[in-house]
């Protein structure tokens, strides 16, 4: 007698394997596509959110007989950056105040003048698209942390309140904020999945961006020595050795640059950013919060900021985030209120700090829709404004 057959079930097309040697999309590109469009919502929601942002603040730049895109294009720290594409950094350490561009990272101007140097259109051109791009890469990194931790709907809500923090309008300039927080969110989500390999060069790179990348080097570097303790995971070791790369070796370079050991310290010393424990940071919310009879909206916000950042830590301490978060948010928040330089650019230099959202992202994921829905367009419609207020109405930088 033949043998019985066995009966095989039809996949539907969508499920079916693709054939042996092609015909089907490559592992890691399936694997993106499925990741991005598990992340629609969510950068559909931040885009709609940024773009509400940039009607207002086009409005309102009317308004007042100016232009968007020069607004958000060469303001402020976009010139810094975009003077150091076209002539490069100083030689000389020098005696002005704010006045050295060796205090700026190098990997944002250098994609600007790389990037300028193939395509059409002016270098700030490029660096704003630059930024836009990078800020859409964060959103999506974002997002793919929260759904990690807590679910898609945590995920998604996490991104849209990066979205419409007070000072998100920085997202959508010429500055680094983006590219850092995009750098940030991926190497971050590496480690979470122990992909050492990818946490440590994402973390070199985010070292590169901003002088907060020594805390995503600390994140990766404390994180992959727990696990190579517990575990003897010699794949952690690669992520341990490549992540301080980036930020050691610029400042590295900059003493070579100048000659002296601690050129980096002497440049960041002009500009008036030394740490000093919190003191400055205290003595400024204390001021702004209680004493000052007529204090300037910009400060205010900035010192709220603050206090709430910390306060937030304390809840993700709480909720027993994962180490490699923990360590990253409370390395930043460190070297951000323990500065005893500027105070009013704290809250943007607290942007990528996104960990810090995760408790109150959760929380509106277990919150009624109504609820969730007037928290957010609340955050929204506040962002705008203030987005508007902070680069139309403030005098100094944001």
């Amino acid at each position: 007698m033949p043998p019985t057959a066995v009966h095989q079930p039809t996949l539907p097309a969508s499920r079916r394997p693709p054939p042996p040697g092609g015909g089907g999309v490559p592992a890691a590109d399936g694997r993106l596509l499925r990741s991005f469009a598990r992340a629609a919502p969510a950068l559909t929601g931040y885009l709609t959110v940024r773009l509400t942002g940039l009607l207002v603040l086009a409005r309102w730049a009317h308004l007042k007989g100016l232009g968007v895109w020069p607004t958000l294009a060469t303001s402020w720290d976009s010139d810094w950056y975009l003077g150091i594409a076209d002539h490069g950094y100083a030689r000389e350490l020098g005696t002005a105040l704010d006045a050295n561009n060796l205090a700026f990272f190098p990997l944002y101007p250098v994609l600007v003048k790389a990037v300028a140097g193939v395509t059409p259109g002016s270098r700030a051109s490029v660096a704003l698209v630059i930024a836009v791009l990078s800020s859409l890469v964060a959103a999506w990194g974002i997002f793919a942390v929260g759904d990690r931790l807590h679910g898609r709907r945590t995920g998604t809500l996490l991104a849209l309140l990066w979205s419409a923090l007070p000072v998100a309008v920085v997202q959508w300039m010429g500055y680094t904020e983006s590219l850092f927080t995009a750098l940030t969110a991926w190497a971050l989500y590496a480690a979470l999945g122990t992909c050492w390999l990818w946490a440590g060069v994402l973390s070199a790179l985010a070292g590169l961006t901003r002088p907060t990348g020594v805390a995503v080097a600390a994140a990766v570097v404390v994180s992959g020595l727990v696990a190579l303790v517990r575990g003897r995971n010699l794949r952690a070791l690669a992520g341990v050795l490549l992540a301080p790369l980036g930020w050691c070796g610029y400042v590295a370079w900059v003493g070579l640059r100048l000659g002296r050991w601690d050129g980096y310290f002497a440049v960041q010393k002009l500009w008036r950013n030394t740490w000093d424990g919190g003191g400055v940071t205290l003595s400024a919310v204390r001021d702004y919060l209680a004493y000052d009879t007529n204090p300037q909206l910009l400060l205010v916000v900035v010192s709220v900021v603050l206090v709430v950042s910390a306060a937030l830590y304390l809840l993700c301490l709480v909720d027993r985030q994962p180490l490699v978060l923990l360590v990253f948010t409370g390395v930043l928040l460190l070297v951000v209120l323990g500065s005893g330089g500027v105070y009013f650019p704290r809250a943007r230099f607290l942007l990528p700090g996104f960990p810090l959202l995760l408790p109150v992202a959760a929380a509106l994921a277990r919150a009624r829709r109504p609820v969730a829905l007037v928290v957010l367009a609340g955050a929204v419609l506040s962002s705008s404004w203030f987005g508007g207020y902070l680069l139309l109405v403030w005098r100094g930088p944001p």
